[in-house]
């Protein structure tokens, strides 16, 4: 259950529209819902302003589509991650309105806010084209939150004139997500040039000795570019929601500026991502 709908309930309760034991009924599943299988941690948007996300791995479709079902009832957008397409096939049967991206993998279950006018703009930034499946996981993860992404791809280190005649792009972005692998030095150029905080992602990308993306991992975290902050291999959602939590903080007391980025949580509807 995201912030809107809780204060809808308490507004409706107040004005008398809705009874107590009405009230009680929606909410007495909070903080978590045990469906057998899976306890739907309701409570998670109330706590990081972010539903919980779907991790498919593992999850049979029908899992998939029952823990889908069960968070749509109190959100009002539903994700799903690393979805192969062929179990995503069985799953859009029966959530026929849901969005399937086969490039990041990810389902997109619900109405998507449209970024506000003057709202922050996350980079997304790939070294190369084998980058893009973690790359656009970041990608859809931030537009479905109503996030204003700006994708700059195929400008790794080996051409390192491609980044240089985007650099406009980069200094224009709030936070900047670079995806990288091979020897992964995308991230530390990147950091190197500007001032904003950015996110990076070693993906699994390269030849032997790159060992599956461990090598661009250690190149990233040994950076000589101060305060990189690094994520996982491949983990373009966990680099997603990482600068959500650093969005979310730019209406805080004593910050620039910035509007909260938990569109979900107030019920704002749009179209889906561009993917």
């Amino acid at each position: 259950m995201n912030r809107n709908k809780v204060k809808e309930l308490l507004d409706a309760l107040a004005c008398g529209n809705l009874e107590p034991d009405e009230v009680y009924e929606q909410l007495k599943h909070l903080p978590y819902r045990d469906i057998g299988f899976a306890k739907i941690d309701s409570h998670r948007c109330l706590r990081q302003g972010m539903p919980e996300v779907i991790f498919c791995p593992g999850k049979t479709p029908e899992q998939v589509v029952k823990i889908a079902q069960d968070l749509k009832a109190n959100h009002d957008l539903v994700l799903a991650t690393r979805l192969d397409p062929e179990p995503a096939a069985a799953v859009l049967s029966v959530l026929t309105q849901a969005h399937y991206d086969p490039c990041s993998r990810v389902l997109v279950w619900g109405a998507v806010p449209q970024p506000e006018p003057g709202s922050p703009r996350v980079a997304a930034v790939a070294a190369g084209t084998a980058d893009l499946p973690v790359a656009e996981e970041a990608a859809v993860v931030l537009a479905s939150a109503g996030v204003s992404v700006q994708r700059l791809y195929d400008v790794g280190v080996a051409g390192i004139h491609r980044l240089f005649d985007n650099l406009e792009t980069l200094k224009q972005a709030s936070v900047i997500i670079v995806v990288a692998g091979m020897d992964g030095a995308l991230p530390s150029v990147v950091g190197g040039l500007v001032e904003q905080p950015v996110i990076a992602v070693p993906t699994s990308v390269g030849y032997g000795a790159s060992f599956q993306g461990l090598a661009a991992l250690l190149t990233m975290l040994n950076s000589c570019a101060a305060g990189l902050c690094v994520v996982n291999i491949d983990n373009g959602f966990g680099a997603a929601a990482a600068a959500l939590r650093i969005l979310s903080q730019t209406d805080k007391p004593g910050t620039a500026d910035g509007a909260r980025l938990d569109r979900r949580a107030r019920g704002q509807s749009g179209v889906r991502p561009d993917l």
